[in-house]
């Protein structure tokens, strides 16, 4: 290959680079000094060196270009490239079979009757730089350790199952019966990795792009964090994300770089399969997405190893004096590399080489055969392993590889490089024929012809699998796998919660700060304290959770190395390398991969760890609702913490803070135990019950979300002989009704819990109705237990009929019932078919505004006089009383005037 100096100037960081060398002498002594540093005192030392002369250069003021993007050539030169220790042969052979087994299972899938389909050409263009993984880095578990986390390309599924059928892993049942999970159970495959379906075998969902590079950073991180802090041994764990290059597109997939490269998370190697295609077409078609990407990921700070061209291009780079060849890489589209990987060799030589005559001389001994294989980097299993090798190696970066391919490879020409190849998923037998004389399958005529097309399996003695089983037991085991080796946890005893069962006295409290109340007393916890990680994104003072700071500490790896500027602060910011809280900054996304990691460190590594994530609710379901998704799919664990809540508590924010739909957005999600809670015994309660049912014995794949308000109120102190059962079902009598004649019941929960108490005592003063007053913790629940009985009684007809818990529970009250919530009335109206009598409920429909809370509150009709209005309007249905009274109710209560209500309670941002 031809050295920079020869090449034709290009312009870089806006500096051109032909300068002339007015002293070649001396140049050649610095250039010298420089390999004698790398020689002597190792890359790491070099790159130091760099760096400070570019520091120095620019405190003297000497333009220095920044070197964002480089030629389109292999990073690593082959000169440079280690000895390739496996035995490429037996490598290739293991590589078709599983290449052919991956596509016939597709195909397969795609029979008559089934047709449920599949992709085939990601693992096609994917599939080498996977072999290599699995052959020669991918460490597995098997020493007790958490093995290397490796996030695969969601489309690539097939080639992994394909690869397990090899080594026994799966039978040939099972690959029949991809994306057949319930019907060929138990041996349905899912569609992509997917660990709650796959409990033992997935440990990454990332099919929903974007997330698997989001998560894989987080994952490297929480390494780290778990080592810093003692509870797992981390130091051998590498985090591999395969990732597409039309993936990268996703904003999640490049927003979070810079933390990677911040905390010198070298643990980390991103593997970009650049097959240059997204799902219907080129990914930068007149662009070089390669190219921009190198220059993305170098300018945050990551180590960028290209793999663009397999062994055959070597000797014509070498020959390369001029730069011209260079040149002409540099200057094609990627829409017209497509080209080349769908067209002939003739093609090749007369558009690519032809229209300069130094480029029709380096190739004029070459046939149109060999130019038609000159290769993508991405192929090619020596390439491969250089760029894997130098990744693992580097040091104070994390590293990306971007390999390119080409997508369908070796699936023939009506799949390669085109650009319907994604959508295609089964192979004509003239397609199988080719595919199996190019991966010399020892297949039949006969048996393609007739019938399915079969598997192929080389037989349990053949050197091919002999090779595969020695390969993973040197490498510590199988992947992927995923193991629970973690043990229940001894949970604190009950006089842990006592201080919020008091109530609040005569103080005024959000239910935020009664949640921190109970955190703090658990983090002293002797047997689980250290097992909190508290996740914020940037707000913890505002979540009233500042006086964590000189205790637990914030996590950095750089410790704190200035002085801060509220040091002599009881709650000064403190930064420690063994900090138990992570501030990941104004990013919710990041937050919650950092909860995702920490929640399912429990099978990772087999240390639980319990997170703690806190955010303004109305950012949470909404803004970051699919990796709440990805958290159920990873069978994740942990406390997410809805602050803020309602639609009516923080209106002084406006729209974009006035959540009135989490709940809602909450109850889709299967894995999701969410609760509204009005005090802080009833917090106490489900915490408690929450760390039992995640952490205890007989644990389970959830995760609990509590919505928690900043409006400050007096707590009870827990009822005597409270309905601790009603509490975690989902709702129980809070107050009964004592004054009155006329039945009623008020169902509410959080903040509309007081307004339904008042609500109760007006009633009983002025309208003489005696309504009893439930808290319903979880409208959620009580609908998803409801929702199971009905399926039960469904299909057990001859069974005696169960009846769903909120009727049980509601059953013999009089008198109809109103629900009031903070919320969309969609939210308490998930219950209304169970409920025993006339149901209604108000809520907070519509966009949230600015204004006091008692304003917003008349505004929506949700307040307690509302609550009294909506009462005797149902009252007045069932001819209990007077119809006249409801006009009467309005204006004494000035209900269509929303300047008439009480302001309400201000402040109270916690």
């Amino acid at each position: 290959m031809a050295s920079g100096s020869d090449r034709n100037p290009i312009i870089i960081g806006g500096l051109p680079s032909q300068v002339p060398d007015f002293d070649p002498e001396e140049t050649q002594e610095w250039l010298d000094s420089l390999d004698a540093a790398v020689d002597e005192r190792g890359r790491e030392r070099a790159r130091y060196l760099m760096l400070r002369l570019i520091e120095r250069a620019r405190e003297k003021r000497v333009a220095v270009p920044e070197m964002r993007s480089t030629d389109y050539v292999n990073t690593i030169a082959t000169k440079d490239e280690p000895f390739f220790p496996g035995d490429e042969e037996i490598e290739r052979k293991v590589l078709n079979a599983t290449r052919w087994n991956a596509a016939v299972m597709v195909s397969r899938a795609q029979r008559p009757g089934i047709g449920v389909g599949g992709h085939i050409a990601t693992f096609a263009s994917s599939a080498s730089l996977y072999d290599v993984g699995f052959n020669h880095f991918f460490r597995g578990k098997d020493d007790g350790l958490g093995g290397d986390q490796i996030f695969f390309q969601g489309h690539a599924s097939p080639g992994i199952y394909a690869r397990a059928f090899l080594l026994d892993r799966l039978s040939e049942a099972q690959l029949d019966a991809f994306r057949q999970e319930k019907s060929k159970a138990p041996n349905g495959l899912s569609s992509y990795p997917h660990p709650r379906l796959m409990p033992d075998f997935w440990e990454f969902p990332t099919v929903s792009m974007g997330l698997g590079p989001l998560g894989a950073i987080y994952q490297a991180r929480m390494n780290r964090y778990l080592e810093a802090r003692g509870i797992a041994d981390t130091s051998q764990s590498h985090v591999w994300a395969y990732l597409g290059d039309g993936e990268m597109d996703e904003p999640e997939s490049l927003g979070q770089l810079s933390i990677a490269a911040r905390e010198g998370l070298d643990n980390l190697t991103f593997v970009v399969n650049c097959n240059l295609q997204r799902l219907d077409g080129p990914v930068r078609g007149n662009g070089k997405i390669i190219q921009e990407l190198e220059s993305q990921f170098r300018g945050a700070g990551w180590n960028v190893i290209k793999l663009v061209w397999d062994r055959s291009w070597d000797p014509l780079l070498a020959q390369d004096r001029t730069g011209i060849l260079v040149n002409k890489l540099n200057t094609t589209p990627d829409g017209q590399f497509q080209t080349y990987a769908t067209e002939t060799g003739a093609y090749i030589r007369e558009h690519f080489f032809g229209d300069d005559p130094r480029l029709r001389e380096m190739v004029k001994d070459m046939s149109d055969h060999q130019i038609l294989h000159l290769g993508r980097g991405g192929h090619d299993h020596k390439k491969v392993y250089a760029a894997y090798a130098a990744a693992k190696a580097h040091k104070g970066q994390p590293t990306v590889i971007l390999a390119q391919t080409v997508k369908g490879w070796t699936l023939g020409p009506n799949f390669e490089g085109r650009n319907a190849t994604h959508q295609m998923k089964k192979l004509t037998v003239e397609d199988l024929k080719r595919f199996r004389d190019r991966l010399h399958i020892p297949i039949t005529d006969k048996q393609l012809d007739e019938g399915y097309p079969p598997y192929y399996h080389p037989g349990r003695d053949s050197e091919e699998i002999q090779y595969m089983h020695d390969r993973r037991k040197g490498l510590g085991g199988y992947v992927p796998t995923r193991v629970v080796r973690a043990k229940p946890l001894v949970l604190p005893e009950d006089k842990t919660y006592a201080t919020a069962k008091k109530g609040s006295g005569q103080q005024s409290i959000a239910t935020t700060m009664a949640f921190v109340r109970i955190l703090k007393d658990l983090m002293r916890d002797k047997e689980i304290g250290k097992r909190f990680v508290l996740i914020a994104p940037d707000e913890y003072r505002t979540f009233g959770m500042d006086a964590f700071f000189p205790s637990a500490k914030i996590y950095n790896p750089l410790g704190q190395q200035y002085e801060a500027v509220d040091r002599d602060l009881l709650l000064a910011y403190k930064e420690s390398p063994t900090g138990q809280m992570l501030h990941d900054g104004i990013s919710e996304a990041g937050c919650t991969a950092s909860l995702i990691a920490a929640g399912s460190s429990y099978a990772t590594h087999g240390e639980p760890l319990i997170p703690v994530y806190v955010f303004y609710s109305m950012f949470g379901f909404q803004r970051t609702g699919d990796q709440f998704w990805q958290m159920a799919d990873q069978l994740a664990r942990g406390f997410v913490l809805g602050a803020t809540a309602g639609r009516t508590t923080l209106t002084g924010e406006g729209l974009q803070h006035a959540d009135g739909h989490s709940q809602l957005l909450a109850s889709t999600n299967p894995g999701c135990v969410a609760y509204d809670p009005a005090f802080g015994y009833e917090i106490a309660h489900i915490v408690k019950d929450g760390l039992r049912r995640m952490y205890g014995e007989n644990s389970e794949d959830v995760f609990y979300y509590l919505t928690v308000y900043n409006e400050p109120i007096q707590h009870p102190a827990e009822p005597e002989n409270v309905d601790v059962e009603g509490i975690l079902k989902g709702v129980y009598r809070f107050k009964s009704g004592e004054r009155g004649m006329i039945p009623a019941q008020i169902m509410a929960s959080g903040v509309a819990v007081p307004w339904a108490v008042e609500a109760q005592q007006i009633l009983a003063d002025e309208w003489n109705v005696k309504a009893d007053v439930w808290s319903a913790t979880s409208w959620n629940e009580l609908r998803r237990e409801a929702v199971e009985v009905e399926r039960y009684n469904l299909l057990h007809p001859e069974e005696e009929l169960r009846v769903p818990y909120v009727t049980q529970k509601l059953s013999g009250s009089e008198g109809p019932f109103v629900a009031v919530s903070d919320w969309m009335r969609s939210v308490p109206d998930q219950i209304a078919r169970w409920v025993p009598g006339a149901y209604q409920s108000l809520g907070a429909d519509g966009f949230g505004f600015a204004d006091t809370r008692g304003a917003a509150r008349r505004f929506f009709h949700i307040d307690a006089q509302s609550i009294v209005l909506a009462v005797l309007t149902e009252l007045a249905k069932e001819g209990r009383i007077d119809r006249s009274v409801l006009k009467t109710a309005i204006d004494r209560y000035e209900l269509l005037d929303v300047a008439a209500a009480d302001p309400g309670a201000a402040g109270g941002d916690a």
